[in-house]
């Protein structure tokens, strides 16, 4: 393990399961502090559970430091809350992984329009709202580490995946411009 985050602050939206739960327990395995970002609904989004303070409980048992947080990425202000309460707590943050995400799959010609936008609202919407809560604090740092959770379809389509594919290649455009912009 040579690469540390000991003294560095971590927020990883979608933790409580799949990839963004191995996230955030590697980076704790690294020293980092986390915030487990996850509102614990299913694969489309709706419903609720503990999943984010399960995950904290995990990274707790194996030594490390880490808090739940139940925020939306879907709502500007409850990021910005998230990261105050994050900098309150351990004084910055320092990387953020935008992970969260959700799945309405179905064929273009059958998916209803709101199925569209959610799916780009959480994706797209809400790593750009999680990245520019923590914006202007990676600025005050000089330093600060974004990770986009993309995929292929982005980039080669897949079938019943339109809203997926258009908010991953979104993402995609959006790390470019964010890499420019934050050089």
């Amino acid at each position: 393990m040579s690469i540390r985050f000991d003294d560095k602050v971590a927020i990883v939206t979608g933790a409580g399961g799949g990839l963004g739960r191995e996230y955030a327990l590697e980076l704790a395995r690294r020293g980092a502090k986390v915030v487990v970002n996850d509102l614990g609904g299913d694969r489309t989004g709706t419903g609720a559970s503990d999943a984010a303070l399960k995950v904290v409980e995990e990274i707790e048992a194996a030594g490390g430091a880490a808090m739940a947080n139940g925020h939306s990425v879907t709502e500007y202000d409850q990021m910005v809350e998230m990261v105050a309460r994050a900098k309150e707590k351990w004084g910055g943050v320092h990387v953020l992984i935008n992970n969260a995400g959700v799945l309405r799959d179905k064929t273009f010609a059958k998916m209803e329009p709101a199925d569209f936008e959610f799916v780009v609202k959480v994706h797209l919407i809400g790593s750009a709202y999680a990245t520019k809560a923590c914006w202007e604090t990676f600025r005050e740092q000089n330093y600060g580490r974004v990770l986009m959770t993309a995929s292929s379809t982005g980039l080669f389509g897949n079938f019943g995946q339109a809203n997926y594919g258009a908010a991953k290649l979104g993402l995609a455009g959006l790390t470019k411009t964010l890499y420019l912009e934050g050089a």
